[in-house]
C-alpha cells in the first residue's frame, strides 16, 4: 500500500462522528483528521500478528526472551571484534554497534514495562531490562574491552586521523568505563562494582518510597475534611500536597502529613548520598556533582552555583513583590490566618493569575482540539524544516493499544526520517506523566550502508474523544504536547553517525532546549492563529486571549523561579562533599536563603524529591535549558517564527548533532557568540518583564 493509499485508508476508516458539523465550517488535513477521529478497533484475520514496533519476535511476551538471547549472542561476537580489530574508526564503530544491539532491546523493554496494558508483557520486559542491565554492568568493567579503546585514545597518530564525531564518541565510551572504576586495581574495582550494585537498590528504594502515601488516624483531623482524602479503615491516607485546594486547612494538613519524615526513607537517602560521594571519589572526582556535570554546558558545580546565586540576587526584589501580592490575597481570602506559608504558593499564584487575566482553561479548550494542534505542529514543521507528519495505520500487533497513532516523519527531499508513535490517551494502567521514549536510535549502519531510522514514543494522558466532541486540550496540555514533540523532532532531525549520541542522548542541561523552545512557538499568536479554531464554529482563537495567557505566566513568575532555584541548590549541596549535618538541616538553611518562605517543623520535603534519582546534581538543567531556549527564541525566531532559513540553521547547528558535539559549541553556533552565565541569568529575568501591548489590547477589548 502506498503512502497516499495508507493516508486515504486511515482518514476514511477513521471518519469522525462530527463530520457533518465540520463540513461547512473547516477542513482538517489528514493528520488533523486522524487525531480528531475516534479510534476504531481494526480486526483483520488475514494479517499475521507482526509484533510490537514491527519486531517479529515481540508478538507475545515470550518473544522478549528470544530478542534478549539474540542480542546477547550478537554482543559476544561484537566484543570479540572490538577487542581484536586494529585501533581506529572500526573500533569505535564496533563499540557503537555493540551499544546499539543492546539498546534496541533494552530501550524497547524499558518502555513496555511501564506502558503495556498486559501484565505478562510488562513482566517479560522487566526481566529483559534486568538481564541486559547486568550484561552492561559487566561490559563496563571488561578490562580487555576497555584496553582496546584505551589503545586507540592513547595513540596520538590514530586520534589525529579520527573525525570529531568519532573522537567524541570514543571519549564518551571511555568515560562510561572510568565511572565504573575500570582503571582501578582489582580490590578498588570490586569496591566500585559493589557500590554500583548497592546504588541500584538504594535508587529503587528511594524512588518507590518517595511516591508512597502517608497516613494519619481519622480522629486526628476534623471530620468535615475527611472527604478530601482517601479513607483506609481508621486512617486517612494522604498521597499528595493538594496544592490546588481552595481550603487553607486542607492544604496545610496535606503538606504536614505528606511531608512528615519517614525514618527508613531518611536513612535510605542519607546512605544513597554517601555511596554516590564514595563512588565519585573512588573513580577520581572531587564529588558526585563534579562527576555528574562532566560533559554538560555548565561543566562544574561551581558554575552551577554561580548561575543559581546570581539568578537569586537578580530576582530578589521581584520575589518580595510576588510574596507581598500572595500575602495580600491570602489576607483577603482568609483574614484570620494571613501568614504566607509554603503550602499557599501554588494555589494563591493561580488565584492571582486567574483574577488578573481570566484564563479559565474551559474558555480555550474548544479552540484546541487535538487534531487542530497536530495540524498546527505539522504546519510548523513543514514551514521550518520542510518536514511533514504523515499518519499511517499500524500493522497487526505493532501497537499496544488501539488508540495509539503512528506518524511517519517525511522530509520533502530527504524522504522518510523516522517514526513517532503517539500514545496520547488516558488509560488506567498507564503512568500519568508526559514523556518521550527513544525506542531505537538513528545511526549509519556500516553493515548495510543504510541509515537506521529513529523510532520514538510520545506519551501523554489526554481525555478520550467522545461522541459529541473530539479531544479538547487545555492550554497547559497543548504546551505539553508541543514540548514533547520538541524532544521527538530532536530525535527525528538528528542525523548522527553513531547511535550512542543520537537525538536526545546528549548533555542533560542541553536536552531540554529543543522541547522548551517549542513552548515559545506554542504561545506565539502567529503560530497559534494557523490552527486554533473552534471545533464547532470554525472561529479562530482571539489574539487577546493568547496575549492574556502569555502575560498570566509572568504573575508570581519570580517566586516560581525562586522555588526552582531552591530545589536546584538543594540538589547541588546534597551532591557536594558530605557535611556534618542532616539533609533536613541543609534543607532548612537553603529554603531560607534561596526561597524565602519559612520551613515547617517536622517536615522533610527532600524525601519527596524523586528527581534526585534521575537528575542527581542536574536539577538546575531545566533553568539553564530555559535560558538557552529564551535566547534562541529572542535572537532567532521572535521576528518571524516561521522563517525557513532560521529553521534550517537551527536544525544544522543544534538538532542535527544529538550529543556528538559539545553542547556549548552548538549554542555558540546558533547564537553566533558564546553566552556567559550573566547572559543566561538576564534571559530568564527578562522573561518576566510585562508586555504593555497586552494591556493596551485588553483595554481596547
Amino acid at each position: 500500500m502506498s503512502a497516499c493509499e495508507r493516508l486515504l485508508y486511515f482518514t476514511v476508516k477513521g471518519r469522525s462522528l462530527w463530520t457533518h458539523v465540520r463540513r461547512n465550517v473547516t477542513t482538517w488535513s489528514p493528520v488533523g483528521a486522524a487525531f480528531n477521529a475516534k479510534p476504531h478497533k481494526r480486526l483483520d484475520l488475514s494479517k499475521k500478528h507482526g509484533g510490537l514496533f514491527g519486531v517479529p519476535e515481540l508478538n507475545c511476551p515470550a518473544g522478549f526472551q528470544v530478542a534478549t538471547k539474540a542480542a546477547l549472542k550478537s554482543t559476544k561476537l561484537l566484543v570479540e571484534k572490538a577487542c581484536s580489530c586494529p585501533p581506529g574508526v572500526e573500533t569505535v564503530a564496533a563499540f557503537d554497534q555493540l551499544s546499539d544491539g543492546l539498546c534496541k532491546v533494552a530501550d524497547l523493554a524499558d518502555f513496555v514495562k511501564v506502558a503495556h496494558p498486559d501484565p505478562e508483557f510488562r513482566e517479560a520486559a522487566e526481566r529483559t531490562c534486568v538481564e541486559i542491565g547486568t550484561v552492561v554492568e559487566k561490559l563496563n568493567t571488561n578490562v580487555k574491552l576497555c584496553k582496546s579503546l584505551k589503545n586507540l585514545l592513547d595513540n596520538p597518530d590514530v586520534v589525529a586521523q579520527l573525525d570529531p564525531d568519532t573522537r567524541r564518541v570514543a571519549e564518551l565510551f571511555m568515560f562510561d568505563f572510568e565511572i565504573s572504576g575500570i582503571h582501578l586495581d582489582d580490590k578498588l574495582r570490586k569496591e566500585a562494582v559493589a557500590l554500583h550494585v548497592k546504588l541500584l537498590d538504594l535508587n529503587n528504594e528511594f524512588l518507590v518510597g518517595s511516591h508512597m502515601p502517608n497516613r494519619i488516624a481519622r480522629s486526628a483531623i476534623p471530620e468535615h475534611l475527611h472527604l478530601h482524602f482517601a479513607n483506609e479503615g481508621s486512617f486517612i491516607q494522604v498521597g499528595g500536597l493538594h496544592a490546588d485546594s481552595p481550603d487553607d486547612l486542607v492544604r496545610e494538613i496535606a503538606y504536614r502529613i505528606y511531608l512528615y519524615p519517614n525514618a527508613d526513607l531518611m536513612a535510605c537517602l542519607e546512605e544513597l548520598l554517601k555511596c554516590r560521594y564514595k563512588l565519585a571519589k573512588l573513580v577520581g572526582y572531587e564529588s558526585y556533582g563534579h562527576r555528574a556535570l562532566k560533559g554538560t554546558m555548565a561543566k562544574t558545580p561551581e558554575t552551577v552555583m554561580s548561575f543559581l546565586q546570581l539568578l537569586t540576587d537578580k530576582l530578589s526584589d521581584r520575589t518580595e513583590k510576588d510574596f507581598k501580592m500572595m500575602s495580600d490575597m491570602k489576607k483577603k481570602l482568609n483574614p484570620r490566618n494571613s501568614e504566607l506559608m509554603p503550602w499557599d504558593h501554588p494555589f494563591l499564584s493561580g488565584v492571582l493569575r486567574a483574577e488578573r487575566y481570566n484564563i479559565e482553561p474551559s474558555l480555550y479548550s474548544p479552540y484546541l482540539s487535538l487534531g487542530a494542534c497536530m495540524e498546527g505542529l505539522n504546519n510548523l514543521f513543514s514551514q521550518l524544516y520542510g518536514v511533514s507528519l504523515m499518519s499511517e495505520p499500524p500493522s497487526a500487533g505493532e501497537v499496544w493499544s488501539d488508540d495509539v497513532r503512528k506518524l511517519a516523519v517525511v522530509h520533502e527531499t530527504e524522504g522518510l526520517l523516522g517514526y513517532i508513535y503517539c500514545d496520547f490517551f488516558h488509560r488506567s494502567d498507564k503512568p500519568h506523566q508526559d514523556c518521550h521514549f527513544t525506542i531505537r536510535g538513528g545511526r549509519q549502519c556500516q553493515e548495510t550502508g543504510q541509515y537506521q531510522l529513529p523510532v520514538v514514543v510520545l506519551m501523554l494522558s489526554l481525555p478520550q474523544p467522545t461522541k459529541r466532541a473530539p479531544t479538547l486540550l487545555t492550554p497547559g496540555m497543548m504546551e505539553n504536547l508541543f514540548h514533547e514533540m520538541g524532544h521527538a523532532m530532536h530525535s527525528m532531525l538528528g542525523r548522527t553517525r553513531y547511535q550512542h549520541v543520537t537525538g536526545t542522548r546528549c548533555a542533560t542541561d542541553f536536552a531540554e532546549v529543543p522541547s522548551i523552545l517549542m513552548e515559545y512557538f506554542a504561545t506565539d499568536y502567529r503560530v497559534i492563529s494557523q490552527f486554533a479554531r473552534h471545533y464547532e464554529t470554525g472561529q479562530p482563537l482571539p489574539e487577546s486571549m493568547v496575549a492574556r495567557l502569555c502575560e498570566s505566566k509572568k504573575v508570581c513568575g519570580a517566586a516560581d523561579t525562586r522555588l526552582q532555584i531552591f530545589y536546584a541548590v538543594l540538589d547541588q549541596i546534597y551532591h557536594d562533599k558530605p557535611q556534618n549535618r542532616s539533609t533536613t538541616e541543609i534543607l532548612k538553611e537553603m529554603q531560607q536563603k534561596f526561597y524565602g518562605l519559612p520551613y515547617t517543623p517536622n517536615t522533610a520535603w527532600q524525601l519527596r524529591f524523586s528527581h534526585l534519582i534521575g537528575y542527581g546534581a542536574k536539577y538546575y538543567s531545566y533553568l539553564m535549558s530555559r535560558a538557552v531556549a529564551s535566547m534562541v527564541w529572542k535572537q532567532c525566531f521572535i521576528q518571524d517564527p516561521l522563517n525557513r532559513d532560521m529553521g534550517e540553521r537551527y536544525r544544522r547547528e543544534m538538532l542535527a548533532h544529538g550529543g556528538a558535539k559539545e553542547p556549548m559549541l552548538m549554542v555558540e553556533g546558533m547564537l553566533q557568540r558564546r553566552p556567559t552565565i550573566e547572559d543566561f541569568v538576564d534571559a530568564l529575568v527578562s522573561e518576566l518583564n510585562p508586555n504593555f501591548e497586552t494591556f493596551i489590547m485588553d483595554s481596547e477589548n
